[in-house]
């Protein structure tokens, strides 16, 4: 099976399977592409480092074992179709959806569900939506939600303790013998970090905004993770 940013690859046993993480690099719904070298390794042992803390702080994951600097075997895990979003601070489409100045410090954490589907640009859908739809229960729903703030608080504070501000992030979610886990990584593709000194970016919005210094943001990240 083929994502846009990683490889994901069978193994002999059904329970697992193995993530590779590639140096491709799109942005706006795969409009715009390229290679971010070194990506896919600091994307991987930064993730793992992030699901081994949360592990450890009660938030179970996909994360089974580390194979090299790009691949990880994870569980095999039945997929919820949901973007799930966390903001902390505007930035990104929310200020310009909403108008609001880049930066602008939230009065609380905010929760967005997005379809996903690429065909139709991964809209947002609210929980009426995804109940009406069926692609969760009400109980399901509520874990998500509240599994989502709780690896906010846990992410926030990991990060503040290396100078990092993070802004927001998105993360997937899925079903593990009826038990819904965290599916996805958590990296510089899909948070956005902001140095608490100097708010320089160190995330894909380097990439996105053709703002320099991506590769070097990337390595700054797992660096500080790392230390």
């Amino acid at each position: 099976m083929k994502e846009k940013q990683k490889k994901v690859y069978r193994t002999e046993d059904p329970k697992y399977y193995i993530v590779s993480y590639k140096d491709d690099a799109t942005a706006f719904n795969g409009e715009k592409k390229g290679t971010i070298v070194g990506k896919g390794v600091v994307n991987n042992r930064m993730s793992n480092i992030m699901c081994k803390m949360l592990e450890e702080n009660g938030i179970e994951t996909h994360l089974v074992e580390e194979l090299n600097d790009r691949d990880t075997v994870v569980k095999a895990v039945e997929i919820v179709p949901l973007e799930v979003i966390v903001r902390n601070v505007a930035a990104g489409s929310f200020s310009k959806r909403f108008g609001i100045e880049e930066g602008t410090v939230l009065k609380n954490p905010t929760i967005e569900f997005c379809l996903k589907d690429d065909a139709l640009g991964d809209p947002m859908i609210n929980d009426y939506h995804i109940l009406a739809l069926g692609i969760a229960t009400e109980e399901e729903l509520k874990t998500m939600t509240e599994m989502t703030f709780k690896i906010n608080e846990l992410l926030k504070a990991y990060f503040e303790k290396i100078g990092v501000k993070l802004i927001d992030f998105k993360i997937e979610l899925g079903r593990v013998d009826g038990k819904i886990i965290l599916a996805d990584e958590i990296s510089p593709d899909t948070c956005r970090f902001w140095d608490a000194e100097t708010n320089k970016k160190l995330d894909k919005d380097r990439f996105r905004r053709d703002l320099g210094g991506v590769e070097e943001v990337y390595q700054e990240m797992l660096k500080r993770v790392t230390k």
